[in-house]
């Protein structure tokens, strides 16, 4: 892989995003790490590379397609390219079904399908005219089993997020850019140790066939091996790493 490839991650700042920007760092990408959370994204960029040269952190919601289109400009004016882009971004929100409010159900949705969705066209379209990219899509087992512990809307965005890469990897994969998706399982993260609860995650535990919580930084080398230019061949996936509660 060339040194030269930059990586887009949005949702980058923190949690599973932040995983897998260091990972791709540490594999010799060039990353812009994109957040609702600009400082957070600017404090991981200093930490990786203070000079700027390797990794830049950007202020961006997702939800807006005008900022993303931003944000592609912004990081060809950086970088000088870009060649993958991994949609991280999500909102997240644990409520009862009946209980989601149409203000509920469109904020989850902005988030996560639409700037999913919205970035997969921007920066598609940016690397299909140059005949090479990598999308990897986040969805999660929630959107395969209906959500447990996520809200509904959430567990329905992330459906979509699915349906969508299939739509994108058939239509870029001739261009020589592949969509792809990675759904993990609960993983052993802050977000998820909040929506359980402390108290209740050993009773949780109990549910997992592997009896424990996904490591991020495992989902973060699933990213980067979609992400590697040796993954040509694969496009419409979906990779499943939910410690046996979904099997196919």
């Amino acid at each position: 892989m060339s040194a030269a490839q930059v990586a887009v991650v949005t949702g980058g700042g923190n949690g599973l995003g932040a995983a897998i920007v260091r990972r791709l760092h540490a594999n010799g990408y060039r990353i812009a790490i994109a957040d609702l959370d600009g400082s957070a994204a600017a404090i991981l960029a200093e930490e990786l590379d203070g000079s700027g040269t390797t990794a830049r952190g950007y202020a961006v919601d997702v939800s807006e397609r005008a900022a993303l289109e931003r944000l592609l400009a912004d990081v060809l004016a950086d970088f000088g390219g870009v060649h993958v882009l991994v949609n991280n971004a999500a909102r997240t929100q644990a409520k009862p079904l009946l209980e989601i409010t149409p203000a509920d159900l469109d904020s989850v949705m902005a988030v996560n399908f639409s700037g999913t969705f919205h970035a997969c066209q921007v920066f598609g379209a940016h690397l299909a005219e140059r005949g090479y990219g990598r999308i990897v899509n986040m969805a999660s087992l929630a959107a395969q089993n209906g959500g447990t512990a996520t809200g509904g809307h959430y567990a329905s965005s992330k459906g979509a997020i699915l349906s969508a890469t299939k739509a994108f990897a058939r239509e870029l994969a001739p261009r020589g850019v592949t969509v792809n998706a990675v759904s993990p399982g609960p993983q052993d993260t802050p977000m998820v140790h909040s929506i359980v609860g402390e108290d209740d995650l050993e009773n949780y535990l109990t549910n997992i066939p592997v009896g424990r919580l996904g490591d991020p930084a495992f989902i973060a080398e699933m990213v980067a091996l979609l992400a590697s230019p040796g993954a040509a061949t694969v496009t419409g996936a979906c990779w499943d790493a939910n410690g046996g509660l979904y099997l196919r």
